[in-house]
């Protein structure tokens, strides 16, 4: 399969699995890639022996599975989430208008597929198709925050094929491939130095240096000036594993996934920016603009935006576009899991699992022209008084820090038809206070979950799960800074969140 075409079938899944925020795991990390294991909050994944499903956490569990067979599985997930008690102010320190409180949220889907394929007695294949890490968010144009944040999107989808070995009577081992596809998008309204706020209190300063020429040059277009960047890119990873009958009653799994860097490439663009002075020169039309006159000492009309004679407005840029990347970083992380036969009817679960956040410290947005006349974006953002770094277009600093994630789950087998699931979860955030954002507003938080196995007759079984999840209540101080960490600007954006999810699943497994 050629690399475009690998992309399209990657994409056709991404389409469906967008996640709203505050949904995932912590920081941006899914676990919704089995029904069966939701049913008990993922306690024992990977240890305890489901379905095709296992084998996307810990591929030597797969050689455990008695037949061939597919998993098809949905996730439908509704979140409910405020802010409230929201302000910020612009770049020039003066307050914005918007919205200060509104609920945030919406229903999502994240499909999963699995199969199975036993090779002979002590060597299986795996195939599996899921959504292991993604997040979004995406606020009303009138949100006090849009200088800061607009719209949020990231999909990782991972087309991974495993290998499962028996090794020994009581010890399993396997390891897997996968090709990931990421795509992400961040927008968010551009604060052209409060030119927006200002309004029509520009005109007395335009009638002023134009000797009354110009007295009504306010231009609501800036108040519409978006900036979006968006990217994509396919990165190789690998998952290790390994399965331990330790008794007949208790088995231990142990799984490695790996880091994955990426370079999501793509454009970036904005429009109705404000075509200043020092600008006008290289325009296509320079005598279609007036330039505000310097005045030592008082004004540097080079920095205030030309005024457009045919409109008699202050001048706009035509839209702007330059290919950039974007660097993404996904995690390492190391999952533990118990599975415990208490009597043949109860099993106890238990999961640990440790995260490596602590290598995702940026978000930098860079130009990938080599041109510069090419370059219509970051001539402007790497200046000295903006990210003050050549072919910077954007910097988020981040610095996630490490985190664990605990669950515990119980399975009560009812009857041979029926198995009944429960599950606890407590997973903590990675995001630095300081730096928490509109973007991910993310803290610690917990889940409950119910679940449901319904095994019909040889050919198929059918299992649900149903989940609420809390995050404790968390709060956004957040400001813009260059690329040395240095504050810049007097823009502010704070406000308080609170965040819960209802979480209803659903999976079909069939034997061959």
């Amino acid at each position: 399969m050629t690399n475009h075409k690998i992309k399209i079938a990657l994409t056709a899944l991404a389409v469906s699995s967008t996640l709203t925020a505050g949904v995932n795991a912590a920081g941006y990390k899914l676990y919704e890639q089995s029904t069966s294991a939701m049913g008990n909050a993922y306690a024992g994944r990977g240890a305890q022996i489901t379905d095709a499903s296992v084998g996307f956490t810990n591929p030597a569990a797969l050689i455990h599975l008695k037949q061939a067979q597919y998993s098809f599985g949905i996730n439908l997930i509704d979140v409910d989430g405020k802010y409230r008690n929201a302000r910020a102010t612009s770049a020039a320190g003066m307050p914005v208008s918007g919205g200060q409180s509104d609920n945030i949220g919406g229903i999502s889907a994240i499909p999963h597929f699995h199969y199975y394929q036993p090779l002979s007695e002590k060597l299986g294949l795996g195939l599996s198709l899921a959504v292991p890490f993604g997040t979004k968010s995406d606020y009303d144009d009138d949100f006090v925050g849009r200088y800061f944040a607009q719209k949020t999107e990231l999909d990782v989808v991972a087309l991974q094929g495993a290998l499962s070995y028996q090794l020994t009577e009581k010890l399993s081992i396997g390891g897997a491939l996968a090709l990931n596809y990421a795509k992400g998008t961040l927008s968010k309204y551009k604060d052209h130095g409060g030119l927006c706020e200002l309004g029509a209190n520009i005109n007395n300063t335009y009638a002023q240096l134009s000797g009354g020429a110009f007295s009504d040059v306010a231009q609501d277009a800036y108040c519409d000036s978006v900036y979006q960047v968006k990217g994509d890119d396919i990165q190789p990873g690998y998952t290790l594993g390994l399965h331990y009958a330790i008794t007949d009653q208790l088995k231990l799994a142990l799984s490695y996934h790996s880091e994955v860097d990426y370079t999501l490439k793509g454009d970036s663009s904005i429009y109705n920016t404000p075509l200043s002075g020092e600008f006008v020169p290289y325009s296509q039309n320079p005598e279609q603009y007036w330039t505000v006159p310097t005045i030592a000492g008082v004004v540097n009309g080079q920095k205030l935006p030309a005024i457009d004679l045919t409109t008699g407005k202050q001048a706009i840029n035509a839209p702007k576009k330059e290919a950039s990347k974007l660097k993404l970083h996904t995690p390492q992380s190391v999952v533990f899991s118990l599975d415990h036969q208490f009597t043949q009817a109860l099993s106890f679960q238990f999961s640990a699992t440790w995260t490596e956040w602590s290598q995702f410290t940026d978000i930098t947005i860079m130009s990938d022209v080599d041109e510069i006349s090419d370059k219509t974006i970051s001539t402007s953002t790497q200046m000295p008084e903006n990210l003050n770094s050549e072919g910077y277009i954007g910097y988020i600093p981040e610095y996630w820090h490490n985190t664990w994630a605990y669950a515990l789950g119980a399975t009560y087998r009812y009857s041979d038809e029926l198995t009944l699931k429960a599950g606890f979860a407590r997973d903590f955030s990675p995001v630095d206070s300081k730096y928490r954002s509109a973007r991910i507003p993310s803290d610690d938080r917990s889940w409950l979950t119910l679940g449901v196995h319904y095994q019909s007759q040889k050919k198929w079984s059918a299992d649900f799960a149903a989940g609420m999840m809390f995050m404790d209540d968390s709060s956004v101080l957040d400001h813009e800074y260059n690329a040395q960490d240095n504050r810049i600007y007097q823009s502010e954006y704070q406000a308080d969140y609170s965040i819960k999810a209802y979480v209803l699943s659903m999976q079909l497994n069939y034997f061959l």
